[in-house]
Parts: C-alpha cells; structure tokens; sequence
C-alpha cells in the first residue's frame, strides 16, 4: 500500500545522485511530499510537487498510477528515473502521456558573472519598472494564467516572502515579465520565468533572470534553472549557466 512518508530520511538513498531540486524540496520537508510502498523500508518511492512526480527504486505499477487525495491536478509531469519506470507510466497512461525532452542545467554555484549579470539589469529601457515581488504584485501574479506559476506553489503571500523570492517588469503598471521561484528548497529556488505574450523578444526575460540570479546570490541562495525547452536552454547560457544533458519525461493529461 502506497503511503506519505514523514520520515523521508529513509527515502532519501532511492533518490541518491538524482540533482534535482523539486526532489530535494520534498526530502528536506520544505514543500511538495513523499510516497512510498513501504515507509519503514522503501523499495519504490515517488515525489510529487506542484506539475511534477518523480518516481525512484524498483519500478512499481500501484505507485504509478497512484494519486494523493490532495492533488487535484488534471495535468502532471512524470520523471522517471529510467527506462524501466517510463515502460510503466507508457503501458498504464497510453495516448494520456506524451513522452517530451527536457534539459538539465548544470549546478555551478560559483559560475556567475556579477559585473555582466549587472549589465543586463542596467539595460532595461527606462519605460519600464523592474521590482521584487511584493504582496502587491505577488496578488496580480496569482490572476493571470501565464504568471501565476511564479507563486502558486506557496499557501499565502507570508509563505512565498518567507520561502520564495521573485521579480517582475511592468509597464505602465501593467506586469509584462517575471523570473521567480516555481518552489524553494533549503539552499536556494527553482527558478520559473515569462514574459507576456507582447512583449516578448525584447529581452525582458533576460534582465528579470539576471536580477533573480543577484538577488539568490546576495542571499546566499541557489538560482536553480531546469530547461522546458531549447529556448530555456539558451536564456540560461547567456546568463552563464552550463548545459548539462537532456532527459525524458511525460506530459499527462487527464491524471
């Protein structure tokens, strides 16, 4: 029988090596929970926060097709930690699941140029207003499907001050871009990024990522960056990030 895990010490080793930071927001209890088949002794244990379930030891077809009462999500992304795990979720989720490409971002923590991060920043025209999120802007984020992922995963704006940190462009008032914490572990955040359909290719994406990436790094955080795509691939390199390798997941619809 599937079961939370509140010890995730014991969890811990079926997930060794995997450098994600969703996984260690879940192991460390600071957001997102663990399953597993057996919480004194796991074989299979699966993490699940926000749009993601990562699934790790001994394949297991109960865990697959396992889900927590409090997820109502109708879409999900499945990692699998190889390709026996991604055989299951195939055969259980059939034309439900489409198997995509993502792309690792190397984890260097000492890799950033401060003094080109400040360039970009000081290019940002003057018609625009760049800010921290603040409970005022972290209310408009919450309205608009496109933004609202840069704080959806935190229960109230104290959360989200306490454990998250973001930034945003606006224009005449209006929010147009952002780069911001998707979640938060205990030595840094997973950085979630966009820019309104407008107002994109104008580099604004570009200046909210180098001023999240400063303000991580004044606070002793790490600015953790994982590609959806090539595009995402891109941006991270041009703010000094290091491509690591691509790896497979599955988009679920109808979970």
């Amino acid at each position: 029988m599937i079961q939370r895990m509140i010890n995730t010490e014991k969890g811990k080793e079926l997930f060794e090596g995997w450098e994600e930071t969703l996984i260690w927001s879940c192991l460390q209890g600071v957001m997102g929970e663990v399953y597993a088949d057996d919480v004194r002794n796991p074989a299979s244990a699966m993490a699940i926060l926000g749009d993601f379930v990562f699934f790790a030891g001994e394949p297991d077809e109960e865990m697959i097709l396992y889900k927590p009462d409090w997820c109502h999500n109708e879409f999900i992304i499945m990692v699998p930690q190889n390709d026996a795990w991604a055989t299951l979720i195939e055969k259980h989720y059939q034309e439900k699941a489409k198997k995509v490409s993502r792309y690792a971002i190397k984890k260097e923590p000492d890799v950033f140029d401060k003094e080109k991060l400040e360039r970009i920043v000081a290019s940002l025209p003057e018609e625009y207003e760049l800010r921290l999120i603040d409970r005022e802007i972290y209310e408009i984020c919450q309205k608009m499907e496109w933004s609202r992922f840069w704080v959806a995963l935190y229960r109230d704006y104290e959360e989200f001050q306490k454990l998250g940190l973001g930034v945003a462009i606006l224009k005449d008032g209006e929010l147009v871009a952002g780069a911001s914490s998707y979640s938060s572990y205990k030595e840094g955040i997973e950085i979630e990024i966009d820019t309104n359909e407008p107002y994109r290719r104008k580099g604004l994406a570009t200046v909210c990522g180098a001023r999240l990436i400063l303000e991580c790094l004044e606070r002793n955080l790490y600015p953790s960056w994982d590609a959806q795509n090539l595009w995402s691939v891109a941006l991270a390199k041009k703010l000094g990030y290091h491509y690591s390798h691509s790896y497979t997941a599955y988009e679920i619809r109808g979970y």
